[in-house]
């Protein structure tokens, strides 16, 4: 008992003592609060960093892309010798219709597109299913040399392609040592094997391009889809359109877009390897836009016109290819 009474004794004194000591220390004082940010400044700040960054790059766009496009389409409504041009109104779009190079142009332009386009997409798609099969060997060989037209200089391949296809070139002596033609072939200088030639040399620079687009994609397909049409019979042929062309078909549409457009503003291979001829034969729609400005007497206004037809028929084939390949976004 005596040992609890102390204890309690000795409790009650250090309450006592705490409390005298609470009554001469200064409370201590607790830090300030920060006031928090209203979220209608934090929106307006993040508003302000973001149009930051958008602003230099659409001032750019408009700078340098849609102000030139309705300047040329204001100059498409004039006509006159260099710069001194009056308005016509549309005249020069009536005067298309009735011009007889121009028609001669599109004719050409069309040509290609229709036979290049189709062979250089399958062609790609071909050699990309190649390339993705894991048994192949030195794959990074191959795609790099298949890939490699791309990055050569479009003037320095035209210049080589018009010393391979000339009369004497190394492909007629070619041909003639394996005993398949018999007189060398002018790939130049006639009209359907000049087409030809322009056709083969697009079709060469072109196809590795493609073909990487191609290949990354076959690359994201999972594998387990191939096996599983593997274990229930599909053959090679039956599985490359059943599942790979489907599981392709954005990137096909985009692949087909992208060389309509670039076939339709063809100009450095018809310039370098054939100059447009023989007469107007294998001249396109970019080149006849060429002349017009610098060749000729310089017709801005008309060459201009010219250029929009290039626009009209983009937006046309561009359509088509929406439509048939099923996209209701069109």
């Amino acid at each position: 008992m005596r040992v609890l009474r102390g204890f309690s004794i000795r409790l009650t004194r250090k309450k006592l003592l705490v409390k005298e000591l609470k009554k001469v220390l200064p409370a201590k004082a607790n830090p300030p609060v920060q006031p928090m940010k209203s979220s209608r400044s934090y929106r307006l700040k993040n508003t302000i960093i973001g149009w930051s960054f958008v602003t230099v790059a659409a001032l750019l766009i408009f700078v340098f892309y849609f102000y030139p496009m309705v300047q040329a389409f204001i100059m498409s409504l004039q006509s006159g010798r260099g710069t001194n041009l009056s308005f016509v109104g549309l005249e020069n779009y009536a005067r298309l219709l009735k011009d007889p190079v121009f028609l001669t142009t599109v004719k050409n332009t069309v040509i290609y597109l229709i036979i290049q386009v189709p062979v250089m997409i399958i062609l790609a798609l071909f050699i990309s299913v190649l390339l993705n099969d894991k048994a192949l060997k030195f794959k990074g060989f191959f795609r790099t040399a298949i890939f490699l037209p791309c990055v050569t200089s479009l003037v320095a391949y035209s210049v080589i392609f018009k010393y391979l296809f000339g009369q004497d070139g190394l492909v007629n002596i070619m041909l003639m040592k394996i005993s398949l033609i018999s007189e060398p072939i002018q790939w130049l200088t006639d009209p359907f094997w000049a087409k030809i030639t322009i056709i083969i040399a697009i079709t060469w620079r072109w196809t590795g391009y493609n073909m990487i687009f191609y290949l990354s994609s076959l690359q994201n397909i999972d594998h387990s889809i191939y096996e599983a049409a593997k274990i229930d019979g599909a053959s090679p042929i039956q599985t490359f359109f059943k599942i790979t062309i489907p599981m392709l078909k954005p990137i096909i549409l985009f692949t087909s877009i992208t060389s309509t457009i670039g076939t339709l503003q063809l100009f450095d291979e018809v310039m370098n390897i054939t100059v447009g001829g023989p007469g107007n034969a294998t001249m396109t729609i970019s080149q006849y836009i060429y002349n017009l400005s610098f060749k000729y007497t310089p017709d801005f206004g008309y060459a201009a016109t010219v250029s929009y037809a290039i626009v009209i028929l983009i937006v046309i084939f561009s359509i088509i290819q929406f439509r048939v390949a099923g996209d209701k976004n069109a």
